[in-house]
């Protein structure tokens, strides 16, 4: 499926180009690129969290390297809701070009404004959207269109080109009881159908699910027994930004006594933000800061936390790991996992959940309760959403591969033809000319990583570099020579961490290294370097040989 790096051709007049440049092939990092007689338009902005594969990252951002010529060329970037994998890396790029024109619906764009302060960005010029509103960026005529999601104020986005029309429909699913009451546009999906639609670019996470998505309110009874078995403290732990969640605990711990705190800073903020611009009924009374916990009793006290992801310095891992200052949680607590995995995070969500039961904590999750929702639409809705709007071209996006390919069949089962349906990954450039999409090249999309305060510094060998220490250890060897009198002055020195330890462990290979050092300066040998390749390999073959391991090894050679 992934199509070797071609250059794709010169972009003709009124063709309507779009490239991926993050979110498909992944789960994360959403952002697409729209150019138009040499305007450029981009959808969301969002970024990845790193796995064990990624040690020592924090975040992982689209390929926006791809922009770095064409910056002055963007009349505008549309965010279709506030999710992290749709909005996280907005400072990243407003930090090259501040002034770009931001368009989002209320909630979104307060969440973003936050970050850009946190980023010290100033001179941003954020643009309120509502549900049914429209407007123009450059020759880009926008369309917003209401979808129901797991954080309220999501927008699907018409776009009409010269080229011809798109429909996004961002992260999407088809609650039909809504807790906000918010129901998906589906008329307003259908009128951009009768008008003819070029190019369906549609949510493909749950695509490999089948049926309809369980509605919001149908967690409500296990959540309820939750409570109602919870003899001591009650920790619930979910996304940041998911205020329906939120607001279902919230209403659960008011109708069973309970206080509720915050614990993490971006729920702190978040849920700030949404009670202030009324998306979130926080009854009087009933919040409390955490350094006011101790004063209550276990059982009437909620904890809503970060860290349902496993995330290792989130606050859950934290309690988990008895490393939280002030929480703690065991025998008689209970935790419960409101959000679903994220793929890649297994490993770090179980490890949580283990260290908890460890604890004693009886740990309710999406495994054993109905506790949790997905947030995007199942096959059955993808159906229905292809019949009513019945797209020439069909483009699936946000998933990994397996999921672009399900979404994909499923346009194809209701009569899309194959060859109107563009499976691709990052970096594919499509384009939309004459009601017809083609792939016509593919750009290098590869992460970029955020570590620390440095954007794009580490690359795959760092990576390489940094598990292998992990993983293997290090070895370094010091020797120091005469390279004038062909002597072996000092050394070798042989240490290691991270490797096998013992008396004497690397008495024989250092022996071995010193008379290969000699060997070689007797020959002739008049390069430190030529002589640290020596030990390198020496020491390599030994370490293969008896521990059949692969650690790194820095030899030095320092010449008197």
């Amino acid at each position: 499926m992934r199509e070797a790096l071609k250059t794709p051709p010169k972009l003709r007049p009124d063709t309507l180009r779009i490239i991926p440049l993050g979110g498909l092939g992944d789960v994360g990092r959403n952002m697409a690129s729209f150019e138009i007689n040499g305007e450029i338009l981009l959808v969301d902005c969002g970024v990845l969290f790193p796995d064990e594969n990624h040690p020592g990252v924090d975040l992982i951002l689209p390929a926006l390297h791809l922009l770095d010529d064409r910056l002055d060329d963007v009349v505008g970037l549309v965010l279709t809701h506030g999710h992290e994998d749709h909005i996280g890396a907005v400072p990243f790029l407003l930090r090259r070009r501040p002034d770009i024109p931001v368009y989002g619906s209320k909630l979104t764009l307060a969440l973003v404004r936050e970050k850009l302060k946190e980023h010290r960005i100033r001179g941003f010029d954020l643009r309120e959207m509502a549900a049914g509103s429209t407007t123009s960026a450059g020759g880009f005529d926008l369309e917003f269109l209401a979808v129901n999601h797991s954080i309220p104020d999501a927008l699907a986005v018409h776009i009409a080109t010269a080229a011809g029309t798109v429909l996004h429909t961002g992260d999407f699913k088809m609650d039909q009881l809504p807790l906000d009451k918010r129901l998906t546009d589906l008329r307003g999906f259908a009128r951009v159908g009768e008008k003819g639609l070029d190019l369906f670019m549609v949510d493909s996470t749950n695509a490999e699910t089948p049926g309809f998505t369980t509605l919001e309110k149908d967690i409500q009874p296990a959540m309820e027994r939750v409570f109602s078995h919870a003899s001591g403290r009650l920790i619930v732990a979910c996304f940041a930004s998911h205020v329906h969640r939120v607001q279902q605990v919230m209403d659960e711990a008011v109708r069973h006594g309970r206080k509720v705190c915050y614990v993490g800073r971006s729920m702190v903020r978040n849920m700030t933000i949404a009670a202030q611009l009324g998306y979130l009924n926080v009854p009087g009374n009933t919040l409390i800061a955490l350094d006011d916990l101790e004063k209550y009793p276990d059982d009437k006290v909620v904890i809503i936390s970060t860290g349902s992801q496993g995330e290792p310095l989130s606050a859950l891992a934290r309690i988990a790991n008895h490393e939280h200052p002030v929480i703690t949680a065991g025998e008689g607590d209970v935790v419960l996992l409101a959000s679903s995995l994220i793929p890649g995070n297994e490993n770090s969500v179980y490890r949580v959940i283990n260290g908890l039961v460890k604890n004693g904590v009886k740990v309710v999750h999406k495994g054993n309760a109905l506790v949790h929702v997905s947030g995007h639409a199942s096959a059955g809705e993808l159906l229905y959403c292809y019949n009513l709007v019945q797209p020439r071209n069909v483009m699936p996006v946000h998933g990994e591969v397996r999921h672009l390919v399900a979404n994909g069949e499923l346009a194809i089962a209701t009569g899309v033809p194959r060859e109107n349906t563009v499976i691709v990954e990052d970096g594919a450039v499509v384009d939309l000319r004459d009601g017809k999409a083609r792939v016509v090249g593919r750009l290098e999309s590869g992460y970029v990583f955020v570590d620390g305060t440095t954007v794009d510094a580490v690359g795959d060998s760092q990576l390489d570099d940094r598990r292998i220490l992990g993983e293997e250890g290090f070895i370094s060897a010091i020797a120091v020579v005469n390279l004038h009198s062909g002597e072996l002055v000092e050394g070798p020195i042989v240490t290691a961490r991270g490797f096998v330890d013992g008396e004497g462990l690397f008495d024989e290979i250092s022996a071995e290294i010193a008379r290969a050092l000699r060997d070689a300066l007797t020959e002739g040998a008049d390069d430190t370097h030529q002589l640290q390749q020596l030990m390198r390999r020496r020491l390599g073959r030994w370490v293969s040989r008896a521990y059949r391991a692969r650690p790194m090894i820095v030899p030095v050679v320092l010449s008197t």
